[in-house]
Parts: C-alpha cells; sequence; structure tokens
C-alpha cells in the first residue's frame, strides 16, 4: 500500500509539473533588448510623477508626522 501511494503521489506531481510547463510554453516571449528599450522609455516618460524620484510633498505625505514630540 505505501509503495502505490508513493507512486501516485509521484503521478500528480509529475502531472503537475507537465502542465506548468506547458503554460509556459504557450507564454508569448520578447527579446530582452525589445523589453529593456520600453522599459527605459516608460521610465523617461513617467519620471516626473514619480515620487521616487521628485520626492513628497510636505502637504500630501500621508505618513508625516501630525504633532512634534516635545520633552519636557
Amino acid at each position: 500500500m505505501p509503495g502505490s501511494v508513493c507512486s501516485s503521489s509521484s503521478v500528480i506531481q509529475a502531472k503537475r509539473m507537465v502542465d506548468q510547463l506547458r503554460v509556459e510554453a504557450g507564454m508569448e516571449r520578447f527579446k530582452i533588448s525589445l523589453a529593456a528599450a520600453e522599459l527605459v522609455q516608460y521610465c523617461q516618460e513617467h519620471r516626473r510623477s514619480d515620487p521616487l524620484l521628485t520626492g513628497i510633498t510636505a502637504s500630501s505625505n500621508p505618513f508625516k508626522d501630525k504633532k512634534t514630540c516635545i520633552l519636557l
């Protein structure tokens, strides 16, 4: 009995692997050079609205402390 359980679980695992490989084989692929060029173009077009590059104004920063800490 344990041998059949082990073999049936390995068969199920192999079927899952084959299904995953079929999904990956069916995916549309792009050349890295084209994808990188598109990524650079996108970044350049959106750099003015990127808060990591331009920063966040103090008035619109949701993480800014509302009160200052005063020690007596």
